[in-house]
């Protein structure tokens, strides 16, 4: 009831911030006109009749998007899209400009000073699998991301702390620790920024993964998909676009059935008890009032469901004699071979985003509301999991999230551009927990404690409602011709298991010197609120004395992070379509939060750091001309931790007195990481165009223990992926029937297994293997 009340209080401030703000600009446009001058306002004149194929036109004059690039005055401005419907005798043409709004949005968050990968749709579909290719596989082609088990990416040594935009609205945080809520057919294109961040960004800083959506006036019209081959996968999707009028809708869905849900534990060909349905499906619906004046919806749903992989040959650590038919194998439902456990996750993400976008003279702004539903439910193997680990635990998790978001553009003079908003988030976290454990009955000869073989039930649940907000101001300063200065605030707070607050100065300059070289350098201070779903909130006192009791207990609250970060970097055009860059970064962090898996249940746990130190650099290249695309991407990284300040209880005594004290590697720091693709499209003139494509990802390995903890390397590794899709162009001679596309993926050619992680390190469950090599194939149409 409060979250409901929150979020209608939410949503009213979201209407009355943003029409007395247009109502005060309007006022003000109104008092400088002098009298008897009239306002003449453009509109879009929407399209009663459907035309045939034969009276329509489309012009479109787009830029070919580089796949580096750091501006001076924002993102580029991407497609310039005009559709052009000719009269007929009796009625006059009518010309619709989508271009004006999109840019106008895309001047409300520039990347000034920071370092940007953008993936425009030729990229998208270049990538092996395409638009099949979940989209954290599709940013593992960005320089300085690392691949981690669960779907889970690492950009710049930080854990997880991405937040992704859709339309530069925010999303706030979920649940999925593996799986993706949003599918890459959706994009358009997709831009990731890192760096030093200018000041509209917080929260989650490590990198910002903006996602321009599809719309159905570039994109009308429809396609099928079916897509599928080994290891049972089977992937069906539709997608269709289109406007009419004012109105602009697109929308796409998809099933994906598989056996390769979760990392393999071991390195056979198949995993043992990995099936995995997933449904998926994103919409956006826009109605564009004027020339001025646009609002949109979008809204996604995510339904996941999956079996956690065996892990064969391990022993149980609360064994007794036998369990074939004894009264706790009676009791309870399950298995004692690792081998033959039965464990289930599922996974649910709702969201839904509904955005006005408005153009007054001089100002430019974008208001949103939105909300998202994220939920995890883990089933245990009664029997297996206990004892194996001592403890039962069917685990539920959720979170409810709803927010305001507000950007504001003010092109206060020729040289100053500045920019101001808030963003505030409402969230309510629940967790329950219905465990079976054993109790503790006293000591053996040794003095290792000794149980009970009849286990006992203990119940945990809590919830907590909390706010996270954020406000900033800032110019785009050009004091000279070449010279971009871009200095702003932040203030951000966060009231939920902490309550925390900073003033963040932000600061970048961008220069260039001479033609085609980009300079820039900046500082950003930033502060990264813990995310509220991962922090645990177990009540210790239940699990004492019993088969799950902590070594340690304390458990001290996690605390905001607070940074320093350093960015600086060149980009030189040495020929057309050729691009070179170099980034370097350096971060200093007090509370450095990282996140982990303690238990059975795949459920990420947060705990700080008491110092932080994270730096590195990255060398890039690209060169995009006619039929051939390369790339290729090189960087280093070393993230170090000391000290650990919360959540205790999730380590052994040893690991904290040892780290107290010393420098140690988070488990997802790795050393050296690579990616690289080439693409080449035959026939690119013609009617039946085939375009073969490959991709490389190499990893140094993250972390293990050694003798210390965190203090081994796994193995390095390099994989390779390869695809060729020919298209056919009107191939039944039909008006109806567009393009026929066929493909061939090859996931991992040569077959190399490798290993993810193994199973030991600070936060790290159990071991996980790449995917081995992997054929699948497909046909699209569309219509």
């Amino acid at each position: 009831m409060l979250v409901s009340r929150l979020s209608f209080l939410l949503a009213c401030s979201t209407v009355c911030t943003t029409a007395g703000f247009l109502f005060c600009i309007e006022k003000a446009q109104a008092q400088t006109l002098p009298a008897g001058t009239p306002q003449t306002v453009q509109t879009l004149q929407p399209t009663v009749e459907k035309k045939s194929a034969q009276e329509k036109k489309t012009v479109q004059a787009s830029a070919r998007t580089v796949r580096q690039d750091d501006t001076a005055k924002g993102k580029p401005t991407g497609q310039e899209t005009v559709s052009i419907q000719p009269g007929l005798a009796n009625r006059p043409e009518r010309v619709t400009v989508t271009a004006h709004l999109d840019r106008a949005r895309s001047e409300l968050q520039p990347d000034t000073g920071a370092t940007v990968y953008r993936f425009d749709r030729k990229a998208l579909e270049t990538i092996p699998g395409g638009d099949n290719t979940p989209l954290n596989q599709v940013l593992l082609q960005a320089p300085g991301v690392t691949q981690d088990s669960y779907g889970q990416i690492h950009v710049r040594g930080d854990h997880n702390e991405v937040q992704f935009r859709l339309d530069g609205v925010q999303l706030p945080e979920g649940l999925n620790v593996f799986g993706q809520a949003l599918m890459t057919r959706f994009a358009d294109s997709m831009s990731l920024t890192t760096g030093a961040l200018p000041s509209e960004f917080g929260f989650l800083q490590a990198a910002v993964v903006d996602i321009t959506t599809k719309n159905g006036t570039t994109n009308a019209g429809g396609n099928a998909s079916i897509y599928g081959g080994a290891r049972d996968y089977f992937f069906p999707s539709l997608q269709y676009g289109g406007h009419q009028g004012k109105w602009d809708y697109f929308a796409t869905a998809d099933f994906v059935h598989d056996r390769v849900g979760i990392e393999n534990t071991t390195k056979s060909f198949n995993a043992v008890h990995d099936l995995s349905n997933q449904y998926h499906f994103l919409g956006h619906l826009r109605y564009t009032a004027d020339e001025n004046t646009r609002i949109s919806f979008i809204a996604g749903v995510s339904n996941a469901e999956y079996q956690l992989p065996n892990n064969p040959g391990q022993q149980t650590q609360f064994a007794e004699p036998s369990y074939t038919g004894s009264n706790l194998a009676q009791k309870l439902d399950g298995s004692v071979d690792s081998a033959s456990l039965n464990e289930h996750q599922k996974q649910i993400t709702d969201f839904a985003i509904l955005a006005l976008q408005k153009e007054i003279g001089a100002f430019s702004l974008q208001s949103s509301v939105f909300t998202r539903y994220s939920s995890l439910r883990y089933s245990p193997d009664e029997l297996g999991d206990l004892v194996y680990n001592g403890i039962a635990q069917r685990a539920a998790r959720s979170i409810f999230s709803t927010g305001t978001q507000h950007d504001v553009t003010w092109h206060a003079a020729k040289d100053h551009t500045v920019r101001f908003g808030f963003q505030v988030f409402v969230e309510r976290t629940i967790s329950k927990t219905d465990s079976t454990v054993f109790g503790a009955n006293g000591v053996d000869e040794d003095g290792n404690p000794t149980f009970d073989s009849t286990p006992i039930k203990v119940y945990d649940g809590s919830g907590k409602t909390g706010t996270v907000y954020g406000l900033y101001a800032q110019d785009e300063w050009t004091p000279l011709r070449n010279l971009t200065v871009n200095y702003g605030l932040r203030f951000d707070g966060v009231s939920e298991y902490t309550s925390e607050k900073q003033v963040s100065p932000r600061l970048n300059v961008v220069w260039k010197p001479w033609k085609g070289a980009t300079i820039h350098a900046g500082y950003s201070r930033y502060f990264t609120p813990p995310p509220f779903e991962v922090v645990s909130s177990s009540a210790l006192y239940k699990f004492a004395n019993t088969s799950s009791a902590a070594e340690v207990t304390q458990n001290s609250t996690v605390k905001a992070e607070r940074d320093h970060y350093f960015d600086a970097g060149i980009q030189q055009q040495i020929l057309p379509g050729w691009r070179v860059s170099f980034d370097a970064y350096y971060k200093l962090a007090d509370n450095l939060i990282d996140e982990g898996q303690f238990g059975a249940p795949i459920v990420l746990s947060g705990f700080n750091y008491r110092k932080g130190q994270v730096n590195g650099y990255e060398v890039s290249t690209s060169y995009d001309k006619g039929p051939l695309s390369l790339y290729g991407n090189f960087a280093w990284s070393r993230a170090i931790g000391k000290d650990i300040t919360s959540a205790q209880f999730n380590f052994g005594q040893d690991d904290l007195n040892y780290i107290q004290h010393r420098w140690i590697h988070l488990d997802h720091d790795q050393r050296w990481t690579a990616s690289a693709g080439a693409a080449y499209s035959f026939f690119h003139k013609s009617w039946h165009p085939l375009r073969v494509s490959a991709t490389m990802v190499y990893g140094s390995g993250l972390r293990a223990d050694g003798d210390v903890p965190n203090g081994a390397v796994v193995p390095q590794y390099a994989t390779f992926n390869f695809a060729a899709v020919q298209t056919f162009k009107n191939l039944f001679g039909h008006s109806f029937l567009g393009n026929t596309q066929v493909r061939l993926d090859v996931t991992n050619l040569f077959d190399r297994a490798y290993l993810l992680r193994d199973g030991s390190g600070i936060g790290v469950g159990a071991p996980q293997y790449g995917l081995r090599r992997t054929i699948l194939t497909g046909i699209t149409q569309s219509f």
